[in-house]
């Protein structure tokens, strides 16, 4: 009897820990970027723009929300209007790219855990400035030892940088605007 116990006990403890709140659910994986991608705010198909990419997964969703730009991606999770069940977020992990051309259609990071690079003189979709990600922070130190700029963690990267003009003025503007080149595709 006391073995039926303490097995019955063991199931429900095992059961117990198989239940988990949002934020123990694993993040789901990257999907790898097809010639199908299309920009959220662009509209146009994300292989046509340079630079580094971003992919946004909601939850309860199997397939990503695209960007033409790290920055847009960055500018999605910003944006009041935009949802909120975000359950992961992938840039371009620049230091394994091929070129800045050619970003990499499988070398996704976690963009909270990449190191960025701003202000730099290289321009993402559009022609706007970029967030331009690395998962290592020599990587990133290299790169703006080269096009210039600062290196920021997700979390500080300046509203106005990615919702504004690029620069560090205090006003971000309300939406990324592809035509103008605020925010890119």
């Amino acid at each position: 009897m006391r073995g039926r116990m303490v097995l019955a006990l063991a199931v429900v403890l095992a059961l117990a820990g198989g239940c988990s709140n949002e934020e123990d659910v694993a993040m789901p994986a990257a999907f790898a970027l097809t010639d199908d991608a299309m920009g959220r705010y662009c509209g146009m198909n994300v292989l046509e723009h340079d630079g580094p990419k971003g992919q946004v997964i909601l939850t309860r969703m199997n397939e990503p929300i695209w960007f033409s730009s790290a920055r847009d991606a960055v500018a999605f999770t910003m944006l009041p209007d935009e949802p909120k069940n975000v359950a992961a977020i992938y840039v371009s992990d620049m230091g394994a790219a091929p070129s800045w051309e050619q970003p990499g259609a499988e070398n996704w990071i976690d963009a909270r855990a990449a190191f960025y690079v701003i202000g730099s003189s290289r321009l993402g979709g559009m022609g706007a400035a970029e967030t331009v990600p690395f998962s290592s922070e020599s990587a990133a130190r290299d790169f703006a030892e080269r096009h210039g700029g600062e290196i920021v963690r997700f979390a500080d990267i300046p509203a106005n940088y990615v919702l504004g003009d690029g620069s560090d003025g205090e006003e971000p503007a309300s939406m990324p605007d592809a035509h103008s080149g605020h925010a890119g595709g």
